[in-house]
């Protein structure tokens, strides 16, 4: 079964320095019927504006995914990391038993634009952590490249819950599968262009669950960038 959450049915908001869509529900947006799916709670794409950003606030018990598109995004936080995030890149925050971080553009001139992922960790109160590494989009082009994964296999990123996290460029004109376990659901988020899932057209930010189903076909007509979730847990 996959059922299709369209980018104009997301929650939406326009703080001024801050444009945002929710993906499920999330801070002011409420919708009992988009409460997350499996272990995956939030999904935001989030345009910020130049010289602003998120000041610092704490987090616990929460495995936090940042896939910068454009622009940079500088992070802070009290375990005494600062990096900047730039497209390419990837970062996860572990917030475990307590971590307070923030996030500024640091751009006069640039905004940035960027997706934020939050998962129910394994097992609560673990110690936080942080990591950030490139991942080289040349090497996701016309196959699905792993970055977040809880044993840290094909060099991705170590998450705290037993899910995977594929980022794939599927170019014009071809197209790309993917195997599901049968216990397993996906969720699909199109970062960029459009692409089918089966039968079913997707565009830019358009998401989809998936469950029931083991041999998934995307293919798209003018290129798209596709995040699949992996998700054993329910």
């Amino acid at each position: 079964m996959i059922r299709i959450r369209r980018s104009a049915d997301r929650g939406a908001f326009d703080h001024g320095w801050l444009k945002t869509q929710h993906t499920f529900s999330f801070g002011e947006y409420l919708d009992r019927e988009q409460m997350g799916f499996r272990s995956l709670r939030v999904i935001n794409e989030d345009h910020v504006a130049p010289g602003k950003g998120f000041g610092m606030h704490p987090h616990r018990d929460m495995e936090i995914v940042t896939i910068v598109l454009a622009g940079a995004l500088e992070h802070r936080d009290s375990l005494g990391n600062g990096q900047v995030l730039r497209p390419g890149e990837v970062q996860r925050m572990s917030a475990g038993t307590g971590i307070r971080h923030s996030e500024f553009n640091p751009s006069p001139t640039e905004p940035v634009h960027l997706y934020q992922i939050w998962l129910l960790p394994e097992s609560p109160g673990m110690p936080p952590s942080y990591e950030q590494k490139r991942f080289e989009p040349a090497d996701r082009l016309g196959r699905w490249q792993l970055i977040a994964s809880p044993d840290a296999s094909q060099g991705s990123l170590i998450i705290q819950q037993d899910v995977r996290i594929w980022l794939a460029g599927i170019p014009a004109g071809q197209s790309l599968s993917f195997e599901l376990d049968a216990e397993h659901g996906a969720w699909v988020q199109v970062l960029k262009g459009a692409a089918t899932l089966g039968p079913n057209g997707l565009r830019t930010g358009d998401g989809a669950a998936i469950e029931g189903d083991t041999a998934l076909s995307f293919a798209s007509a003018d290129g798209a960038e596709v995040l699949l979730f992996d998700l054993a847990t329910i």
